[in-house]
């Protein structure tokens, strides 16, 4: 069996352009799909897999850990979030020829189930963007609370951490306080609340007054609680927090995260397996956090592709702990990809269709073609007009 061709197909979803990859075979009817969204940079990732194609087109689909290394060996330049992308996309697509091929499903070649279901969560507004990020008051944060609850989850993550610099104002720190302590009284003990600080504080000492604030109510975990790779500053929070503290979304090498798990800075990683290199990388860098006891809960906000791949590798991965998802971020979500993602009492069932189990509908793909996504981090300026973090 050879690869005969790789293909993208771009689907304008607002905020994000879904960058879906299709990985063609020799073999009549045998193909496979993957995912390689990055926000923002949607062209640049659409030509990056264009450039890696040459590198295993003729070569096995089966052999996954070689056509990997040879897209990263012989690019001879580090990739980053951009080449990563490329390559998890691309990556998935051949674990979905492997599957096919087999007749498994992809978490059968992955090492087999280890969970029965696996419990996820949402945002609050349902993946609506404008809900997500702009809902910073107690009324309609705890009103979306609630319509999450009644769809059936069990946990959600928020984020209403103000812009912030090196300091965190007094009346910020209170008003985070007041959200959360309304968000735990209106959803009681049962329910799961992680809050996303999208690496917002630029120091330490910001992050902790505001995840001071936040203690008392439990949060599940605060993601981000620093901008990536601040490794020695979230080994200072966590040595003055119990709160559990999450990261990863925006590391792309296995090395970063190494790092990360050996100064004990984090209890959960966060990696994307459509940004660290796909699922066989993804499995890598949950073993090492597995060794040192930490869990893993991938970050997921992207395509119903990705979702997927993340379903399975949850099946699969013994560390695993809750999985992001954003099935709302529009209303025919399930429309452009059928696939086995099914959710009952909050938790997605274990598929076992062959592959990833998805059929894209790639005339729906047509109907909402590349549009420049909405530059929601534009928001991100203090009042005195200094450009913060997102």
């Amino acid at each position: 069996m050879k690869i005969t061709g790789i293909e993208t197909r771009v689907v304008n979803a607002e905020m994000r352009n879904w960058v879906f990859v299709k990985v063609l075979t020799d073999e009549p009817g045998l193909h496979g799909w993957g995912e390689a969204t990055l926000e923002w940079k949607t062209r640049a990732v659409v030509g990056a897999v264009e450039d890696l194609a040459p590198l295993i087109v003729g070569r096995d689909p089966r052999d996954i850990e070689q056509a990997v290394r040879v897209m990263r060996k012989q690019s001879f330049w580090r990739l980053g979030a951009i080449g990563m992308s490329a390559i998890s996309g691309i990556e998935m697509a051949l674990w979905d020829i492997m599957g096919k091929h087999f007749g498994v499903p992809v978490w059968r070649l992955l090492g087999g189930k280890v969970r029965d279901k696996v419990g996820v969560y949402t945002h609050l507004g349902l993946g609506d963007m404008r809900a997500v990020y702009e809902t910073m008051e107690t009324d309609p944060l705890v009103e979306r609370a609630h319509a999450v609850v009644e769809k059936g989850y069990r946990a959600f993550k928020a984020v209403f951490i103000p812009y912030t610099h090196y300091h965190a104002p007094l009346p910020d720190v209170d008003k985070v306080a007041r959200l959360m302590e309304a968000l735990r009284k209106a959803v009681g003990p049962g329910i799961e609340i992680m809050v996303d600080f999208h690496g917002r504080p630029a120091s330490v000492a910001a992050a902790l007054a505001y995840i001071d604030a936040l203690a008392p109510s439990r949060p599940m975990f605060v993601e981000e609680p620093l901008p990536p790779g601040d490794t020695a500053g979230l080994k200072a929070l966590s040595a003055r927090t119990s709160v559990p503290l999450a990261t990863g979304e925006r590391l792309v090498e296995r090395a970063e995260f190494v790092e990360l798990l050996s100064a004990s800075a984090v209890s959960i990683i966060q990696p994307d397996i459509c940004h660290c290199g796909g699922l066989s990388e993804a499995k890598k860098i949950a073993a090492h956090a597995e060794s040192v006891g930490v869990g893993v809960a991938p970050h997921n906000p992207l395509g119903p592709i990705a979702g997927v791949a993340a379903l399975h590798f949850a099946v699969s991965t013994p560390n695993h702990v809750i999985q992001e998802e954003m099935v709302g971020a529009v209303p025919w979500y399930f429309d452009v990809v059928k696939g086995p993602i099914r959710m009952v009492d909050g938790f997605w069932q274990v598929p076992d269709a062959p592959g990833l189990g998805v059929e894209v509908d790639e005339a729906v793909c047509a109907r909402h073609p590349f549009a420049p996504e909405v530059l929601h981090t534009q928001n991100a300026v203090m009042p005195d007009g200094t450009i913060v973090d997102w």
